[in-house]
């Protein structure tokens, strides 16, 4: 019997639910709780079904070829977790008494599973366990979705939350501290902003932290303060960390449990693996941990947070993947400065909407360099969060220097978002050997304040995917979830279209650069597992690679470009599992 028949039988007493793969294994935080093996009792061990052959038939299947132009099947066999071939039925003919299982996809797309390379999944995990901020239109909702939520949670210490944007709000301000002391709560409130660049707090919370108007600016980071000098409830970057310092850490159970939950809703949204950004050595424990328990059900490539108390013992740990590659730890992630709807974004010039005011570096020249070379030197590739023009400068010139230093041009160094760029930096990405990491929701989303913060020039070098791609670089995208949805099928719309879901602007925004539905398919899936040194086993559906694969109820290749962002998929698979729940 094969491990997918199997996993069918696992799952039959599970209830189902719209909100995808999570609700159908709704006992797994109650399972890691009690220090369970998750991944086996999933039956995501491969033994028993090593040597099963599957071939999924009537596939209207779409891969790259060697030369990245679109190659179409309609069947494709794998055996165990690797791809066998695939067919094109109209010139061969099929034996299906060789197979183990037959499936029927009805004509269904059939693509490689989709890789997020800028995502943050225990972020994820518990915004999925919080209140959530994402779409309020005032600072009134935002605060009466708090008090509703911290009325359903009387037993939490601290009311957290994310998802805060006043860019979405009438008089686009920052929130006050007033708005949530006059909810019912006396508990402390802290709410991120939907970058994770700024937080909002209420009295209880700042008493706590012991911050007042005497409390100085930390190095990199700004409190928000009224005419008088007193805090008015906003921390924005290396400042958030007066507040987060006091709040209870997840322990090592619920991090498990954060990590798998967002891990199979991740799936759920047609995404086989994600480079998770900026880990803490903590959270990489859950992960070994989990992964010792049998493969992960989605592939995570971690990148080590550079500020984690123990960064060298981590570096010094070496490079690790696990035996069924879902786990491997092989880079380093920086930030160098804050992001733009914050106004922590470190720009050369004033912001335009903010007269003396160029945004934030968060660390020294001499620290920046020190995570740089420590982690080169390791032999890991290093991934830098670089959003204002100043911040992607100095990064370049580190890069240009210490890769030279260090000679570690093969470690394919990223840019993570890669935002704003000067004219005469968008070169340097391909003479470097460096990766624009970008995320294409994050242009769609930013239209309604860029130009504000940047004016009419500097806006030309932002979120210039068709300069860079033209330059002769690639672009390995994603989401930078949950900043923005992980729904890949977003990324993939606003990429081709530069619109967002209401399909506006008309003709797209700043459309020069939007690229192709091609290549966005590429940035999504082959560029993507470039940027992680993975796309000798995952990118493409080709023979000994892994039997990654979504199946989706739209051709994207197919249909007009405004209807892609409305793509679901219906079955998930990563190394020859499904692990979705809705059949074709």
């Amino acid at each position: 019997m094969s491990v997918r028949r199997l996993l069918s039988l696992f799952v039959a007493d599970f209830p189902e639910s719209q909100t995808g793969v999570f609700m159908k294994f709704s006992k797994l935080p109650a399972l890691i709780a009690k220090g369970q093996s998750v991944c086996c009792t999933l039956l995501f061990c491969f033994a028993s079904s090593s040597a099963d052959t599957t071939l999924l038939k009537n596939v209207n299947g779409y891969t790259l070829d060697e030369n990245r132009n679109l190659k179409r099947f309609n069947a494709i066999q794998f055996t165990g977790d690797k791809i066998d071939r695939t067919f094109n039925a109209d010139s061969e003919s099929l034996n299906f008494a060789n197979y183990d299982e037959i499936i029927d996809i009805n004509n269904h797309l059939l693509i490689p599973g989709l890789i997020d390379s800028h995502g943050h999944i225990l972020s994820f995990g518990l915004s999925l366990l919080r209140t959530d901020l994402v779409g309020a239109s005032s600072e009134t909702e935002a605060a009466g979705r708090v008090e509703e939520f911290a009325s359903k949670n009387p037993t939490l210490s601290w009311i957290q939350g994310r998802g805060w944007n006043q860019v979405l709000w009438e008089n686009k301000e920052f929130p006050s501290i007033k708005s949530l002391d006059e909810t019912t709560t006396t508990k402390p409130i802290w709410l991120t902003r939907v970058d994770g660049h700024a937080g909002w707090a209420n009295s209880a919370a700042i008493e706590i932290a012991g911050v007042t108007e005497f409390t100085e600016d930390p190095e990199g980071g700004q409190i928000i303060r009224d005419p008088s000098g007193k805090p008015t409830g906003v921390f924005v970057d290396n400042a958030m960390n007066l507040i987060r310092q006091h709040i209870p850490a997840p322990t090592l159970q619920e991090q498990k449990v954060a990590l798998q939950t967002a891990m199979l809703e991740l799936a759920a949204y047609g995404l086989t693996s994600v480079h998770d950004a900026g880990v803490s050595s903590t959270t990489i424990r859950a992960y070994k941990e989990l992964a010792k328990d049998g493969p992960l059900p989605i592939r995570v490539n971690v990148m080590i947070a550079a500020t984690d108390e123990f960064f060298e013992d981590r570096l010094a740990e070496g490079k690790f993947r696990d035996d069924h590659d879902t786990l491997t730890i092989n880079s380093v992630k920086i930030a160098a400065d804050g992001a733009l709807g914050s106004r922590g974004a470190a720009l050369i010039d004033d912001y335009s909407d903010s007269h003396g005011h160029t945004g934030l570096l968060l660390h020294s020249q001499e620290r920046m360099q020190y995570f740089m070379r420590a982690g080169m030197n390791a032999g890991f590739q290093i991934n830098t969060h670089a959003i204002g023009d100043n911040a992607n400068m100095l990064v370049l010139n580190n890069y240009e220097q210490l890769i030279l230093e260090t000679n570690s041009r093969n470690l394919r160094h990223r840019i993570e978002h890669a935002q704003i760029l000067r004219y005469e930096d968008i070169s340097r990405f391909a003479s470097l050997g460096v990766i624009p990491a970008m995320q294409a929701t994050h242009a769609t989303s930013d239209k309604n304040m860029a130009i504000d913060r940047l004016g009419e020039t500097r806006i030309q070098g932002a979120y210039a995917w068709r300069k860079l791609l033209d330059s002769g670089t690639r672009i390995a995208n994603g989401s930078d979830f949950p900043v923005e949805s992980p729904n890949p099928f977003f990324g993939l719309h606003a990429s081709v279209t530069r619109q967002d879901r209401k399909n506006q602007p008309d003709n797209g925004w700043f459309p020069e650069e939007r690229l192709s539905i091609e290549e966005a398919f590429a940035s999504f899936t082959i560029d993507a597992a470039y940027a992680g040194h993975q796309e000798r086993i995952v990118g493409t559906l080709e023979s000994g690679k892994k039997a990654d694969f979504i199946v989706v109820d739209l051709d994207i290749f197919s249909a007009p470009d405004t209807q892609i962002w409305e793509a679901k998929p219906l079955q998930t698979w990563v190394n020859g599992v499904q692990i979705s729940n809705q059949d074709p």
